[in-house]
């Protein structure tokens, strides 16, 4: 498994207020989810008026696919008419990388079910007063 995470700046040169930044940004951020599958998040500060930081990831099995899947949201971004793009940062992370550390008892994060209890008596005393 490898994620790739591409930071990246916008400036939106026409934002007079938030309102037109942020639907700079919620158009692109829902373009590059449709086109590319991939994950979007505005990172940096929401309250900046013609600047925003974007972070895009993608999953897969191999580097090759998500250096493809980069490569393209980065073409798309080179072609935007809103927005010019600034600074940017590309990162792969491996499986291995994320993995190495943890055994199967650091996946299972209740394993002792007091999580399940827990929400057992919460549902038995909903119903009670319901009940009652």
């Amino acid at each position: 498994m490898v994620i790739g995470v591409l930071q990246f700046d916008l400036i939106i040169h026409d934002a007079p207020s938030l309102k037109d930044k942020r639907r700079v940004v919620a158009s692109l951020k829902d373009r590059l989810h449709r086109e590319h599958l991939v994950s979007v998040a505005e990172v940096g500060d929401p309250e900046l008026l013609n600047h925003a930081r974007l972070a895009v990831t993608c999953v897969a099995r191999d580097g090759q696919r998500v250096g493809e899947v980069l490569d393209h949201v980065s073409e798309k971004l080179r072609s935007l008419r809103d927005a010019e793009v600034g600074a940017s940062h590309r990162q792969l992370i491996h499986g291995a990388q994320l993995s190495d550390e943890r055994d199967q008892a650091d996946l299972d994060p209740d394993p002792d079910g007091e999580l399940a209890a827990e929400m057992l008596r919460r549902v038995s005393e909903d119903q009670g007063s319901r009940q009652a």
